[in-house]
């Protein structure tokens, strides 16, 4: 009798289960439905606010074309980097000039570096579309002459000042030591001209660097001379044009991949004829030809008509080429993806480790004969040959299997860079053109003196490394505005919370915390581009923009550009109204779904655990989700007395008030676009 009572309940129960799914079920059909229906109002409004990022494209070719112009007319004799024959004269004027003076070298050294960094931001910044393949080819010409010129330049310099390093002598020691400290590089020099062999070993202490010789250099006719330049000219210059064609290849995927998936969902409703008229419309249309103002009046009347069901995947197109030059910069640091992998364990993989805090050419020179006063005439033994390298170990065949003494080095880490972790030292391999461990030996670090000590075998020039990726993936982030067109992006990693704040088009480092206290102080408060951001972060080691190669060091939350990147880009447009968190669940919810916390957020009050809210997105569908942060387990199911929509804004907009609606839409197209590059640029759906 009570097995039979089981039974039937346990029918009961499973009647009642699959009526209730029956009833889900029918209900989310339902809503599928709905969405369905309003799909195409909602991406025709939506689009009408992406038209912020084509208007942003222009304001910055406009931009640009107008620095050009100031420049030209500015007349202030400085060259345009970025025009050959300027840049050509330059350099030649320079070569010919003989002024060897170390001190005008180094200042001629600065506008130089100046130039080439001007060059640089070109390569990052310019759309592809304004920047032809003999550009790109030319100004990484100009690069590599500039910084040719600028190393031919600091040799004729020393070895002017070896001629005459007598006149310099120590009157304690008898030798010569000279330490010149620049913003940019920190020259240190050393002349054997006792050659006694009590001084082997010398400490430059303005600049806290210092060497240990064997007793066979200290006896000979020998200079020592460490130029630490705080930039570094050595390794490779990224590979930029084949990157290009990469970066174009990602983006006709990516939106190939959008136009199909809308397709199949639409095809019904779209008219083939109708279909090709805004073909040949799209090919006919390229940014700048229209102002923001009569594309937008364009768009609009195309709106009242509602033919924007078969226009939308077209004007995704155009929307996606617009891609963030914050992602051009990562991926044009990419290394080829054919290329072999490194095997040589002593070789430094570049993709994952970078120099960091400049480049220290340590040489061992010959000694010039010295100036000589005769009889009140000051004589000077000329030679043919210019500066020359003082071999070490000595080159003869017997000297193939013997072993000579260690070079002692200490060298000074610049305050302008935080190391996270002990930085890997390594030697250039002029031959192989890489960077190399071996050689180097008995590594002492003295992190809070700043100080790292070593020995070598030979003289080298020395750069320490340290891991890109040392604060990926990150613990947490959040976007929070603080106003219109304001708000602060924070990224927890492991070693710190960087905090950047937005204003307008410019973005400034707000604070990078770590477990001591803040650091890098001297790069907060300094208003600039987002690009511009990016290069001084990563220059004084705090990575927090992943390169496309990153994905292979380090785990990563993989999810589809169509999520991923609509994501961000709908983000940046309500981004003045409302803050946008990291989520837990964002790792259990798959390939094809972001899920982040979302609040509406108007005033400066902190916001309570409770105002969040889980929304779920993949690119075409938003949803807010029933669970919270707290809850225990993952589920897509939906919140209640909430619906489907085809976009995040309109998903939001669902619990949005009036003033943040309004706010959204009065948001400049230039603040949106430089939230969508620091977005795009921290990949923090994926990186988290």
């Amino acid at each position: 009798m009570r097995s039979e009572e089981a039974r039937l309940r346990a029918e009961q129960e499973e009647a009642e289960r699959f009526e209730k799914e029956r009833l889900e079920q029918e209900k989310r059909e339902k809503l599928e439905a709905k969405d369905q229906e309003r799909r195409g109002s909602e991406l025709t409004e939506l689009h009408v606010l992406e038209e912020s990022f084509l208007s942003a494209v222009q304001w910055k070719e406009e931009y640009r074309a107008y620095a050009k112009w100031e420049h030209y007319i500015g007349c202030d004799g400085s060259p345009d980097p970025a025009v050959p024959q300027e840049i050509n004269t330059f350099m030649s004027l320079w070569r010919e000039d003989q002024n060897e003076d170390i001190e005008f070298v180094i200042e001629k050294g600065n506008k130089v570096l100046n130039l080439i960094d001007k060059l640089d931001f070109l390569l990052l910044d310019t759309p592809l579309n304004e920047l032809p393949e003999k550009n790109v080819i030319q100004y990484q010409e100009s690069i590599l002459d500039l910084q040719s010129l600028l190393h031919q330049k600091y040799n004729e310099a020393t070895g002017n000042l070896l001629k005459k390093a007598n006149t310099y002598a120590d009157s304690d020691s008898g030798n010569m030591a000279m330490v010149i400290k620049d913003k940019n590089v920190t020259f240190c020099i050393w002349a054997n001209l006792k050659k006694n062999p009590r001084f082997k070993n010398h400490t430059f202490c303005e600049a806290d660097y210092g060497f240990d010789l064997p007793k066979s250099l200290a006896v000979s006719d020998v200079a020592v001379c460490i130029l630490h330049t705080h930039y570094d000219h050595v390794s490779p210059l990224r590979r930029i044009l084949p990157l290009m064609q990469e970066l174009s290849k990602i983006r006709s995927d990516l939106v190939l991949e959008v136009t199909e998936e809308e397709k199949e969902k639409e095809e019904g409703e779209q008219k083939s004829e109708k279909e090709s008229d805004l073909a040949n419309e799209d090919e006919n249309y390229t940014p700048g030809r229209k102002s923001g103002i009569s594309f937008k009046e364009d768009s609009k009347s195309d709106a009242d008509e509602n033919e924007m069901m078969g226009e939308e995947p077209d004007k995704k197109s155009e929307s996606f080429n617009t891609v963030s030059q914050v992602q051009v910069s990562t991926l044009q640091e990419e290394t080829n993806e054919k290329e072999e992998e490194i095997i040589d364990e002593n070789i430094v993989d570049l993709r994952q480790f970078t120099p960091l805090g400049g480049v220290y050419h340590i040489d061992a020179l010959k000694l010039p004969p010295q100036a000589k006063q005769v009889k009140g005439w000051i004589m000077v033994e000329l030679l043919d040959k210019g500066l020359e390298t003082y071999p070490y170990p000595p080159e003869s065949e017997e000297s193939e299997d013997a072993t000579y003494p260690q070079i002692g080095m200490t060298v000074q880490l610049l305050d302008t860079v935080i190391y996270f972790e002990e930085p890997t030292v390594a030697r250039w391999d002029t031959a192989g053109k890489q960077w190399r461990t071996d050689g180097i030996s008995n590594i002492n670090y003295k992190m809070e003196e700043k100080q790292v000590s070593f020995e070598m075998d030979s003289f080298y020039t020395v750069a320490l490394l340290q891991d890109l990726h040392l604060n990926m993936p990150y613990q947490s982030w959040d976007l929070r505005p603080t106003d219109i067109d304001e708000l602060f992006l924070t990224v927890v990693t492991a070693f710190a919370e960087v905090q950047i704040q937005i204003k307008g088009n410019q973005c400034m480092l707000s604070s990078i915390i770590v477990e001591k206290g803040e650091v890098l102080s001297y790069l907060t408060g300094r208003w600039t581009t987002p690009v511009g951001l990016t290069i001084a972060l990563k220059k004084a080691g705090v990575n927090i923009f992943p390169a496309e190669y990153s994905c292979k060091y380090v785990y990563v939350n993989k999810k589809t550009p169509l999520a991923e990147i609509r994501a961000y880009q709908q983000m940046a447009l309500t981004a003045s109204a409302f803050a946008f968190s990291w989520s837990k669940w964002n790792l259990e919810s798959g390939e094809d779904q972001v899920v982040f916390k979302v609040s509406e957020h108007l005033n400066p009050d902190p916001i309570k655990d409770e105002d969040w809210s889980l929304y779920m997105f993949n690119g075409q569908r938003a949803q807010r989700l029933k669970i919270t942060e707290t809850s225990e387990a993952f589920s897509e199911e939906l919140a209640e007395e909430t619906e489907f929509h085809s976009t995040l804004y309109h998903m939001i907009k669902d619990f949005a008030s009036e003033p943040a609606i309004e706010r959204v839409k009065k948001s400049s197209c230039l603040f949106t676009d430089a939230v969508y590059q620091l977005l795009l640029g921290t990949k923090v759906l994926t990186y988290s």
